[in-house]
Parts: structure tokens; sequence; C-alpha cells
């Protein structure tokens, strides 16, 4: 297979289709607009998916959807990588001390 290509037939134009219009109401202009946040490939930003990977994110979008907007924020940040809801549920005084252990200076916010 060469580089860049698609590993399987195509999504169906209806497909990408549904994407698009999922990922104009979390907030992105499009699928290069999405990238970074959605972690798409540069093959994906250009809106070529193969059926795997429509799906897969179709699943990703409609699950996020029924979850209802994040807490914090709203938008593009809707669908929240799992690092990041990670972080979230460590509290700060632990991560305070991780960072620390890696050698940096951590600070109270003010009040």
């Amino acid at each position: 297979m060469a580089f860049g290509q698609q590993a399987g037939p195509p999504a169906s134009a209806r497909d990408v289709k549904e994407l698009l219009s999922l990922l104009q109401e979390l907030g992105h202009a499009d699928f290069r607009d999405a990238r970074g946040p959605m972690a798409l490939t540069q093959r994906q930003a250009g809106g070529r998916f193969t059926r795997e990977e429509a799906a897969a994110l179709l699943q990703r979008l409609h699950d996020a959807k029924a979850e209802g907007p994040p807490a914090v924020g709203g938008g593009a940040a809707a669908v929240v990588p799992t690092t990041d809801k990670l972080l979230r549920s460590i509290s700060a005084e632990r991560l305070a001390g991780e960072l620390e252990r890696r050698g940096w200076t951590v600070t109270a916010p003010e009040a």
C-alpha cells in the first residue's frame, strides 16, 4: 500500500456528509478545521475516510452528542480526548506532586 492511501473501501458520500454535519454542530468549519481537535489524519482532513474509519468517527461523535455538552467550555471541545478526561479527574495536589517529582516548580493560584 502506498503512503497516504486508504486501507479499505471508501466511506459512502452519505457517511462523509453526516460526519461533516456533526463536526459543524461542534463548531468546526470543515474536516481540516477539525483535524487537530478530533485527531484526524491528513487524508481524513481532506474528507477521505474508509468505511471503518467513518463508522468509528460517527460512533464517537454520536456518543459525545448523547453525553451532552462538557462541564467546562463547549463547541469544538465537546469531544475531549481520553487523556484530557483522565487529567481532569486527578486532584490538583496530586498533579502538583507529580510535577514537583519531575523537577518542576509549582505554585498555587491566587484566590
